[in-house]
């Protein structure tokens, strides 16, 4: 009989909201890279208002230049399209939007682009557009006298304007620059920047400002200006008040007829069938089918991480799908690539993407308050998986004692600097830093490398350690009665690796059966009077040769079967590794081959 062909598989659910994504995603690169031609112009304005503290001449020469590259090349239309394309945009957001919570960041961003039009709709007019229109030559000597001698008002309007338009700016920078691996470093110098660059020209724009104001003391002067410059007649400034006016409640009544569509789009979508989604704790909302699930959370008021303002970059908005996976549409394009770099299970995806038309149940994997590099990582280990990593636990031997004789001072010094050469020797040696408990320490691993690698780096951590200790003691040899005496245990096999904790103590841990025998093969290094006291295991891992230090097989409470120790006196005798293991072969999901072994000699 004939065997039937297999069958194929089920076709993913189409995603009926794929073309919007697609289109979403253009609007955000177009958005980003209008927003970035934008900045270029303020910032080189504003470079060019900071010339003024050195004279009005040198701020007319830097005129010159400014306009010879906005005005005189490509740049120019380049940047008119970036403010049509930018601000169509930011109507098509608000449009878009369906509920109010943000972030305040995100909120002051909107505020201050809504605040940008009446600030500065009359200064283009006035500077530009006459320029174009009537041949005006809008010197900084011309558009100075006009501020400082006819309106104080419009002075402190374009004084705010300097602040709100590089505001605004800063912050669309910020968002967009926080996903860099190198910002971090960079940021001091770039806040720095972001703050003194207005101040100096705001500094500028007075002291020009007062040059001008001097020179209008003599006579003729002002008349001999306005002809050279050939300013525009009373009549047309009274034109562009009125464009002013007009532009203004043109922009106005647009940004009615946007909010008046999205009201009514949201209750269109009101009255149609509602999808629920679960949260963890029983929390459970009702939302219209093409709503995300971050959209989700913050209308109704659930902490949800998104660092990128949910613009699918930073991926810290992520949750598991618990239920209701299998009805879901498939990853956008955009999302997949997101979703491929941090290396998640099919079960996990972006909140800011993720629009489901059907019930579902969700839990967001990062807490509310993580921060851009949370978002860089790959989520394995923070959402919780079994490793075979080595564990390593330190402690002082009989420090209680010695603690009693010394000033609280002395010894949280003493406690620091120990911390501080443990710390250091465990780093050295390619491991992590767990947690300090009182005057112990707890140190991993293996999390991100094979398990040859990781016992081979706890074993050459332990000898670190010990002579570290060694120059310690030497250090300290004044302040302390006897020497530091520490007992080290390191044991391997499986634990769950993940971060755990609460708020601001939240850190990636292990936990399991190999790290509480890794803390009692440290309490046993005091029983057989060693220093250290490590498991065959690790040595095997390690390919470790310690046949020349004694065996014992012990039985270790909550174990079944006895396990092999090999008993260091001094863990400073360790013979240092002669090779490095081999990284796992590709396509091995990041483990190696417990088989394959490191040579100590």
């Amino acid at each position: 009989m004939t065997e039937p062909a297999p069958s194929s598989p089920p076709a993913a659910p189409r995603n009926p909201f794929l073309p919007r994504l697609r289109r979403l995603g253009a609007a955000r690169n177009l958005r980003l890279a209008s927003g970035l031609v934008m900045t270029l112009f303020v910032a080189t304005h504003l470079l060019n208002h900071a010339l003024g503290l050195i004279s009005l001449e040198t701020l007319e020469a830097g005129r010159v230049v400014f306009l010879g590259f906005w005005r005189g090349t490509p740049a120019g239309p380049i940047f008119l399209a970036s403010v049509l394309v930018h601000v169509a945009l930011a109507f098509h957001a608000i449009y878009r939007r369906r509920g109010w919570r943000m972030p305040p960041a995100e909120a002051a961003q909107l505020l201050l682009g809504i605040a940008i039009p009446p600030l500065l709709v009359i200064h283009i007019l006035g500077t530009a557009v006459s320029a174009r229109v009537h041949g005006t030559d809008d010197t900084y000597a011309y558009v100075l006298l006009a501020l400082w001698t006819y309106d104080p008002m419009v002075t402190l309007r374009q004084a705010a304007a300097t602040l709100v338009v590089w505001g605004h700016a800063c912050i669309g920078m910020h968002y967009w620059l926080r996903l860099k691996s190198w910002y971090g470093r960079a940021r001091p110098g770039l806040y720095a920047g972001a703050l003194l660059l207005p101040v100096f020209s705001l500094l500028g724009f007075v002291t020009a400002g007062r040059e001008v104001a001097a020179l209008n003391e003599a006579p003729g002067w002002r008349e001999d200006l306005l002809a050279a410059v050939n300013a525009p007649a009373r009549e047309d400034l009274e034109f562009f008040l009125a464009v002013e006016q007009w532009t203004l409640a043109g922009l106005g009544a647009v940004l009615a007829a946007v909010l008046v569509a999205r009201a009514i789009r949201l209750g269109a979508a009101r009255r149609r069938n509602r999808v629920s989604v679960r949260y963890p704790g029983g929390r459970e909302v009702r939302i219209a089918p093409g709503t995300s699930i971050l959209e989700a959370s913050r209308a109704n008021g659930i902490p949800h991480a998104s660092v990128c303002g949910g613009r699918n970059r930073c991926s810290t908005c992520r949750v598991r799908i618990n239920e209701g996976r299998e009805a879901l549409p498939p990853p956008s394009p955009e999302e997949r690539r997101v979703l491929d770099r941090i290396g998640v299970p099919p079960d996990v995806r972006l909140a800011c993407q993720l629009r489901p038309g059907s019930a579902v149940s969700v839990t967001p994997l990062l807490p509310p308050n993580v921060g851009p590099s949370d978002g860089l990582r790959e989520a394995k280990t923070m959402q919780g998986e079994e490793r075979t990593i080595a564990v390593l636990f330190a402690d002082i031997r009989g420090f209680t004692g010695l603690a009693e004789t010394k000033l609280p001072y002395d010894v949280v010094f003493v406690l620091n600097r120990y911390f501080r050469s443990m710390g250091e020797a465990i780093e050295a040696a390619g491991g992590r830093v767990d947690k300090f408990i009182g005057d112990g320490i707890m140190a991993l691993f293996g999390i991100d490398t094979p398990p040859a690698t990781g016992a081979a780096q706890a074993l050459a951590a332990a000898k670190g350690m010990a002579e570290a200790l060694r120059d310690l003691n030497e250090l300290l040899e004044s302040d302390l009665p006897q020497p530091l005496r520490i007992g080290i245990g390191i044991h391997m096999g499986p634990a769950i690796v993940g971060e755990m904790g609460y708020a601001e103590a939240v850190s990636v841990t292990a936990v399991g059966d190999t790290v509480n025998t890794a803390s009692r093969l440290e309490s046993m290094s005091k029983e057989f009077a060693a220093q250290l006291v490590v498991s065959s295991d690790v040595a095997a891992e390690a390919g470790a040769d310690l046949s020349a230090w004694r065996s014992e097989a012990v039985r270790v409470r909550g174990r079944r079967e006895p396990l092999a120790l090999f008993i260091v006196d001094d863990a400073g005798d360790l013979p240092p590794p002669t090779a490095r293991p081999r990284p796992a072969a590709a396509g091995a999901g990041g483990r190696e081959s417990s088989r394959r072994r490191h040579s100590w000699r």
